[in-house]
């Protein structure tokens, strides 16, 4: 399968990139010409940033799986569509054709259709990461139902909250799922979580790991089971449904700057478009290469990179279903040379862990196959990217660092592989169709190069976040309020001598811990929930493996001799409440926070402090009680 629309040479990048900023419409109608439509667009866009409303080919009609599955039958059918690799390397891998995974989507959209699932319909899916994962969303996609996927790492509270915002009333989850060493007892937590969802009417399990279950009557179905009912019917084909391009396809929940996640929305033709243009030419993409993207698809990461960029690509993508270092730090290494990996797409907290094993898990691992490396989540420091170019690449393959988000649908700034220049630390130059800017905190553009600012973009994409779930006015506040005109992207960013991008964290109050976004707001809920915490505050710090760490500053009722004992209570309240990715790293109990006479925490303070700038804290005189500060600072940890 060729792409019209791949960019196979710097000067092609150049005059695409020109032509995405002078004739944006032109330009993306062009590409979209490569996908299979029900009925074409009458117009290509309409778009108005300060109320937050983008429309990208509007009144066409499609059916993603159509895309991602249909279209590649007659060349493409046997090819793999999914390799999928267990958590225990002594089970065997399964590879699943694109005539495979026909089959599967079309039974198991008969079975959402045989539950009462119809178009519009939420459907949660709260599952491991094996094939029916991708199976379950692309089957909502089939009959234009909406699928939310909750990362398999959140509590039963977190999971509760997601389905009382989408009111999903059917559920696909696992008995459990094993990751490392772990076995994780996924339908419990759905159980836990459905005391306070009632309105849920339907829970399909899948088994998995065969660790018992309880299974109510009336409610719980096994994935077995209904996919039997309908085998029962030879050649199960259900229509595609024709959804308009801008039928919201997915929710996905991230952390905002406020307690509550928001539940992101992608319209559906828009973000096929973008996910698969990114794709292809991020990673030049060549038929029969094999792209193992490392990331959960419970984040936007596994949405766009492991399932719907790939497929509608023809492409075959790696599912790995277990953690980097088990059973040892080779594990990666060995998927590589079992599978002939061509592209490597993972995180630079996953680099930075396993350099700390040093060469030896590397000892007789071949790694020939790879052409290309990646990175996301997160800006990769020097030292990881030396370290990945040159024990991993061997010095042969470009690494494209990317920068995107979950509202963003696909990369938005990355070097093209072997197409554009690369530099460690930077993500280099914008995608075409992305228009960037610096601004100051007024919203003053700031010109030229070698400058530093917030990072805007001035002009809508096809895979724009379209809204915020059940609340638009949040959307709108969140990314389009703060500068006139424009999407603020919550990050700082650094603009080289030669129009190289640098991202230089968040300057709002949400940490990128591990490459995932988490709201300073929502661990300080789950913190004060403990019964015995009067107050908390939370900041980043920087951290070795994770880029930057949680540290939690704690005002207790009582402060018990065992302050070992109550930071594990803590820590467990915050797991109970979010998930174990929320635990802070670090916990330091004091008698008050460094407060403004209006009651505002200067969270400045505690992050220098946390940050070990003790000696540049500032004017602290007009605090609430000065004194404060010093104590805090005599018991950093």
């Amino acid at each position: 399968m060729s792409y019209p629309y791949q960019i196979k040479t710097y000067e092609e990048y150049k005059d695409a990139y020109r032509k995405s900023v002078d004739q944006p419409e032109e330009f993306w109608a062009e590409i979209a010409e490569s996908f299979q439509w029900k009925e074409k667009w009458n117009k290509v866009l309409e778009s108005d940033f300060r109320t937050a409303n983008t429309k990208w080919f509007l009144n066409a009609k499609l059916n993603i799986t159509e895309n991602c599955i249909d279209r590649h039958l007659y060349n493409l059918g046997d090819q793999p569509a999914i390799i999928w690799e267990p958590n225990n390397p002594k089970e065997k891998s399964r590879t699943i054709t694109y005539n495979d995974l026909y089959v599967k989507v079309n039974e198991f959209a008969q079975v959402l259709i045989n539950n009462g699932v119809k178009k519009g319909d939420r459907v949660c899916i709260y599952m491991g990461m094996v094939p029916e994962l991708p199976v379950a969303m692309l089957a909502c996609a089939r009959i234009g139902a909406i699928h939310s996927v909750i990362f398999g790492g959140f509590s039963a509270q977190s999971i509760a909250d997601r389905l009382q915002d989408t009111q999903a009333e059917l559920i696909v989850t696992c008995d459990g799922a094993f990751r490392g060493n772990k076995e994780i007892g996924l339908k419990t937590l759905i159980d836990n979580a459905l005391v306070a969802c009632k309105f849920v009417k339907t829970v399909i399990v899948l088994t998995r790991t065969h660790i018992p279950v309880s299974m109510i009557k009336g409610r719980d179905l096994w994935w077995e089971d209904e996919i039997a009912k309908v085998q029962e019917n030879e050649h199960t084909f259900v229509a595609p449904v024709a959804v308009d391009a801008e039928d919201p396809l997915f929710i996905l929940y991230t952390s905002g700057s406020t307690g509550k996640p928001k539940g992101v929305v992608h319209a559906t033709a828009g973000y096929m478009i973008f996910a698969a243009y990114t794709f292809v030419n991020i990673f030049q993409y060549k038929q029969g290469d094999v792209h193992f993207c490392t990331a959960d698809i419970g984040w936007i990461t596994g949405h766009t990179y492991i399932v719907y960029g790939v497929l509608c690509a023809g492409g075959t993508s790696l599912l790995y279903e277990g953690i980097p270092n088990f059973p040892d730090a080779s594990r990666l290494w060995d998927i590589i040379d079992k599978h002939n990996v061509t592209i490597l797409y993972t995180a630079p907290t996953t680099i930075r862990s396993l350099m700390a094993f040093g060469l030896e898990p590397l000892k007789g691992k071949k790694l020939n196959s790879l052409k290309v490396l990646g990175t996301v989540g997160e800006p990769i420091n020097e030292e990881a990217w030396h370290w990945y170019n040159e024990n991993i690449g061997k010095g042969k393959c470009p690494i494209v660092d990317t920068w995107w988000q979950t509202e963003t649908g696909g990369a938005m700034i990355t070097n093209l592989a072997g197409i554009t220049s690369s530099k460690p630390g930077y993500a280099t130059l914008p995608m075409p169709g992305v228009q960037l800017v610096l601004v100051d905190e007024q919203g003053k553009e700031i010109e030229g190069n070698d400058v530093s600012g917030n990072l805007c973009i001035t002009q809508p994409w096809p895979s724009i976040i379209r809204t915020t779930y059940n609340d638009h006015e949040r959307c709108r506040t969140n990314y389009f309020a703060i500068y006139d005109n424009m999407y603020f992207t919550g990050d700082g960013c650094y603009r080289d001598e030669n129009g190289f991008y640098r991202i230089t964290g968040r300057v709002d109050d949400v940490l990128n811990v591990s490459g995932h976004r988490i709201g300073t707001a929502e661990v300080e809920n789950a913190i004060n929930m403990h019964s015995g915490v009067i107050e908390s505050a939370v900041v980043g710090y920087p951290h070795e493996l994770k880029g930057q760490g949680i540290y939690a500053y704690v005002i207790m009722e009582h402060i018990h001799d065992n302050k070992h004992e109550t930071k594990l209570d803590i820590l467990q309240t915050v797991t109970r409440i979010i998930g174990p990715i929320a635990k802070p790293d670090k916990v330091q109990f004091v008698t008050g926070l460094p407060k403004t006479r209006s009651g505002k925490i200067m969270r400045r303070i505690l992050r220098k402090i946390a940050e070990g700038e003790l000696n540049s804290l500032g004017d602290t005189s007009t605090l609430l009680d000065p004194a404060i500060v010093e104590e805090i600072k005599n018991g950093r940890l």
